[in-house]
């Protein structure tokens, strides 16, 4: 990946263990090879993982590479917020991922804090000014609990006239979603880098729950195909290769920004993608 204008970031989760610390750090150091704008982390809602994060973030600040906090803001109070990222400013830390975040189980409609993501962002700017380059999600499939395509695409607006500086995309597997939504933005006249989230495929299963989790679609042809594998690993690990590195290849070509892989602390499936594109 060439170019001052390209991007490419690779995301990691907290790890709770010293031995899960220890792979993180073998598996970012594998990856810094290829110069990455930053690691990101991702972060709990209401602060679950807060200490995990925080971990992590100071760990990649110490390996020479810029870090980036996912900041999930739903039922934090604005005041908590801004103690947080004082805290992240004073660490060093100059990219944050401002997210709406999963709303905690049984509340509701009498929520406190904040609820939506553009306020996250607007908080940010208001309080940090261009401290911290604001990154936030954009969903090319729609949101899964979004009422509508154009109620999704309104939301995003919001956060980018609030004050994002990019947007990271859910991952997906069809190039032309992604396209479609670009073209969508830029007809609305904003012109934020829209950079594709990437997520690798290594195990059948896994992908199947994450995605009917997160709505993101999974072809019908390559669903069957990893169906057809059953446990076979290796034929899965070798097609799931194929089929992302194509995709990758297919972004780069129609002028994607640039690159983010969902690693999911994992290295290898990440590092073959990278190779065989040449980055």
């Amino acid at each position: 990946m060439t170019g001052s204008q390209k991007k490419l970031s690779f995301e990691f989760f907290p790890t709770r263990t010293p031995e899960g610390r220890a792979k993180q750090v073998i598996t970012r150091k594998q990856l810094s090879q290829y110069n990455p704008e930053f690691f990101s982390c991702t972060s709990g809602a209401g602060g679950s993982t807060k200490e995990g994060t925080l971990q992590a973030i100071t760990d990649i600040l110490s390996e020479g590479v810029a870090a980036a906090p996912h900041l999930p803001c739903v039922g934090m109070q604005p005041v908590e917020i801004i103690e947080l990222l004082q805290q992240y400013k004073e660490m060093g830390v100059r990219h944050i991922v401002a997210l709406r975040g999963d709303i905690p189980s049984g509340m509701g409609s009498g929520m406190s804090g904040l609820r939506y993501a553009n306020e996250l962002v607007e908080l940010i700017k208001t309080e940090f000014g261009s401290d911290f380059h604001v990154e936030v999600a954009a969903y090319p499939e729609t949101h899964p609990q979004a009422k509508s395509p154009r109620s999704d695409l309104d939301a995003f607006v919001a956060k980018v006239r609030a004050g994002a500086d990019s947007a990271i995309t859910q991952y997906f597997y069809n190039a032309d979603a992604y396209m479609r939504f670009v073209d969508e933005v830029r007809a609305l006249g904003l012109d934020v880098p829209v950079v594709p989230g990437i997520m690798p495929i290594t195990s059948s299963t896994q992908l199947m729950r994450f995605s009917d989790a997160c709505g993101a679609e999974i072809p019908r042809w390559i669903r069957l195909r990893l169906q057809a594998f059953g446990d076979d690993t290796a034929s899965i690990r070798a097609f799931g290769l194929d089929v992302v590195t194509h995709l990758c290849e297919q972004l780069r070509s129609q002028g994607a920004p640039g690159l983010h892989f969902y690693t999911m602390n994992q290295s290898v499936a990440t590092l073959e993608i990278c190779d065989r594109l040449g980055l």
